[in-house]
């Protein structure tokens, strides 16, 4: 057996290993379905009348796209409490002790979450169109729309991966992404336009990754209406192709980074 083709057969294994772990713990998908739905819920309800929008275009279909990149950004911190709860359990350990490839592990926890924010999308998707949302592209934009929402979702897995092999317990994870991650999904194209934004702060929302993704989803869902002012920064012009570059830097950074420490990281 190549190299290659050992490495995805050990990768399948970690990862049906890791989706009947939620199979045996529902409470795990339902609490992770249901925050997205009170997101979806409060602003669309709570603050949707009180943010002034293009014409062409109603608060639903403005917010969804939104949500759906807020939720897969945050269900990436699945994958580095995972790895930190296996770690502390000295499963990793067990894990390298064994014939097994040695991005394996990693692959499968992160393929695996990759599926959970799949059932995510998807809860959020039927959520708002209760709520008024609407897909006005076609069919293959709409798909690309998901995937390119998959595809970021992916590589942040593999920082927060990075982050569970570094810490020393699941709870100091979620502690330690919020920081960062809360500013990013925050400070950014969301929830409310980038006019209303102070100059720094608009700046650094104009090339966070998160606008772009938000952006491209708007873009592909057609939710984005010809009324909209044109983006001043390349990276909201150009989101799709922005977004594709910095899921590639990501990979290309954390993957590597993530596998050694894999190796070099003991029980604590």
């Amino acid at each position: 057996m190549s190299s290659l083709s050992h490495t995805v057969s050990d990768s399948l294994v970690i990862t049906r290993r890791n989706l009947i772990k939620v199979k045996r713990v529902p409470d795990l998908i339902v609490f992770a379905t249901l925050s997205p739905i009170m997101f979806v819920l409060l602003f669309r309800y709570v603050f949707g009348g009180a943010i002034n929008l293009p014409d062409g275009i109603t608060y639903a279909e403005f917010l969804l796209p939104g949500i759906f990149a807020q939720t897969v950004v945050f269900g990436s911190t699945t994958t580095g409490a995972s790895i930190a709860e296996d770690l502390q359990k000295g499963l990793i350990d067990r894990f390298r002790s064994l014939p097994m490839s040695r991005a394996a592990v990693l692959i499968g926890r992160t393929v695996a979450d990759l599926g959970l924010n799949a059932i995510s999308i998807v809860v959020m998707a039927l959520t708002g169109l209760v709520v008024g949302w609407r897909i006005t592209s076609s069919v293959p934009e709409a798909i690309g729309g998901f995937l390119l929402l998959l595809l970021f979702a992916f590589a942040v897995s593999w920082m927060m991966a990075l982050v569970g092999l570094l810490v020393r317990t699941p709870e100091v994870v979620n502690n330690a992404s919020f920081i960062v991650i809360f500013p990013l999904t925050f400070v950014a194209n969301t929830f409310v336009p980038l006019e209303s934004f102070p100059s720094v702060l608009r700046t650094f929302a104009e090339w966070n990754p998160v606008s772009s993704v938000v952006q491209a989803a708007r873009e592909l869902f057609g939710n984005q209406p010809a009324s909209a002012p044109v983006p001043d920064a390349w990276a909201l012009q150009n989101p799709v192709l922005y977004t594709i570059i910095w899921a590639a830097v990501i990979l290309a950074v954390f993957v590597p980074l993530a596998v050694r420490a894999y190796l070099k990281t003991s029980t604590r």
